[in-house]
């Protein structure tokens, strides 16, 4: 029931994940193989609806611009002229995952893509997005950024209602509910707000049919999703403003929290309000899950890590010569403390950006010798230097323990480390992808603890309250849920567990 029609060409099976990323040392190999200490990423979301021409290109580059949000598989699917989807998805970066014929062959003036990191769902390419299903009212479509807390649930009424879901994904499931809802007589507006009904938990959503595509957000706005319009009339959904500048984009407005918006071109964006809108915007998009130069209320998030870099200052002053952000998501913060602070900013962590997770192991010799292919210091800049390292995070700790080690043997004397967050002390289950409590040092270790395990002079975090008075808004207006265990979406408990927990139950 609801087969999936489109034209599915895929050319890999399965590549480990975090290939490779803008901001993070989430594989940091000073001895090759270091299991990734950061929170992972949300997924990365886009739409075009074109006034002419073909989008496919224009998919493309917003992907890329949204690379930074998931390197496990891309995939986008274009409409043709007569309705029929068109589907090329695969494990990898997008400049992997497509070329030149590949986008050649992909005709059609509307498209919608999608980057994976994976949450709910193995790493394998049935998971990779978007998933399209048949309805009478012609192919569906659907991309997905977030995580659904009741998705077994979902899944095995759907399962029992006859649906074939291939996937192990929480977004199969809601696709297969809208395709359900059409399929009982409802218009895609209807049948779109009957299964966000059934959902649960954290869903921007962007989505498509013949001549429009839609998207949605649930009532809390955990994850980001704005609008966008091109000179010549073109619609663009993106899930950060950085998709809409790459492809010359003027950014209209966010899709709220718990609104729908479907745009066609005869009759441009039309809204629903389908939930009351309880702002709860996951923070972590503001510290670093979302590029820098993309706008959150009314301004660039580089902006924001400066003031909270200038409010790591003045809240953990230290004495120092310098004072360094790990590459790249530590360094706005870092100038920003700098700036307050009046110690010299510099740069002496170099990160190798153009090497993702390597399958060439290196030989014993290269791993005593202390193998660094992400990362090197400038050891001029820190012969005899008291260092204040700033980062934005610290989760299991190893690749902290590993950037001061480094640090020390190129001759720094001192190194305090200042943290622009509070202490990750419990998982999300939202759409990022985080570890068990019991590996997060911050749940069971004292800030004194930590500094010992990580080999600093002294560490420090932001304060809760610094962090949201940063944001110069209404600060009940985020989700803080990893640092204060306060989950606005109900958890349920036997969620709790493994993010393979859908393995068993995938038909």
């Amino acid at each position: 029931m609801l087969p999936d029609h489109s034209d599915h060409s895929v050319f890999a099976d399965e590549i480990p994940k975090n290939l490779t990323n803008h901001r993070d040392f989430d594989d940091l190999d000073f001895n090759n193989d270091i299991e990734a200490d950061k929170p992972q990423e949300a997924c990365g979301v886009f739409g075009v609806l074109a006034a002419e021409g073909d989008v496919a290109k224009l998919v493309y580059f917003g992907l890329y611009a949204l690379q930074h949000r998931g390197q496990e598989s891309a995939g986008i699917t274009v409409y043709d002229e007569q309705g029929t989807t068109h589907t090329h998805k695969a494990m990898g970066l997008v400049a992997q995952v497509f070329n030149e014929t590949i986008l050649s062959e992909m005709k059609g003036a509307l498209g919608i893509g999608h980057n994976r990191y994976s949450t709910t769902g193995s790493s394998k390419v049935c998971n990779a997005q978007p998933i399209v299903v048949n309805t009478r009212l012609g192919d569906f479509s659907l991309a997905h950024n977030g995580n659904l807390v009741n998705a077994t649930e979902l899944r095995g009424e759907l399962s029992a209602q006859g649906h074939a879901l291939e996937s192990t994904t929480d977004s199969e499931g809601i696709a297969f509910a809208v395709g359900e809802a059409v399929e009982e007589g409802k218009d895609l507006q209807e049948a779109i707000v009957t299964a966000l009904r059934r959902c649960h938990g954290a869903f921007s959503l962007v989505m498509a049919m013949p001549n429009a595509i839609a998207g949605a957000r649930d009532a809390y706005g955990v994850r980001p999703l704005v609008i966008g319009k091109t000179e010549d009339g073109s619609y663009v959904l993106s899930s950060e403003t950085c998709g809409l500048d790459i492809i010359g984009a003027d950014y209209v407005r966010e899709v709220l929290p718990g609104e729908l918006v479907i745009i066609t071109l005869e009759n441009g964006i039309q809204s629903l309000q389908w939930e009351e809108a309880k702002p709860k915007l996951c923070v972590f998009e503001m510290i670093y899950f979302a590029r820098p130069d993309s706008v959150m209320h009314d301004e660039s998030l580089y902006t924001y890590r400066l003031r909270i870099g200038r409010a790591l200052a003045r809240e953990s002053p230290v004495e120092a010569d310098i004072v360094i952000g790990v590459p790249d998501s530590g360094i706005p913060a870092a100038i920003g403390f700098s700036r307050e602070s009046g110690i010299p900013y510099g740069e002496a962590l170099i990160k190798n950006r153009y090497v993702g997770r390597t399958f060439i192991q290196p030989t014993q010799a290269m791993r005593e010798a202390g193998i660094r292919m992400k990362l090197n210091t400038l050891k001029d800049v820190l012969q005899g230097k008291r260092v204040i390292v700033i980062d934005d995070s610290i989760v299991r700790g190893t690749t902290s323990r590993k950037i001061v080690r480094a640090l020390r043997e190129a001759g720094a004397i001192e190194v305090h480390m200042r943290i622009s967050s509070p202490p990750v002390t419990h998982p999300c289950f939202y759409g990022i992808d985080t570890d068990s409590q019991d590996h997060l040092i911050a749940s069971h270790n004292s800030v004194e603890a930590i500094a010992k395990q990580i080999e600093v002079d002294t560490l420090a975090y932001l304060s809760h309250d610094a962090m949201l008075k940063a944001t110069q808004i209404d600060t009940t207006h985020f989700c803080t849920a990893c640092f204060t265990g306060k989950y606005p979406i109900e958890v349920p408990d036997k969620l709790k567990r493994t993010k393979l927990m859908l393995e068993n139950t995938a038909t």
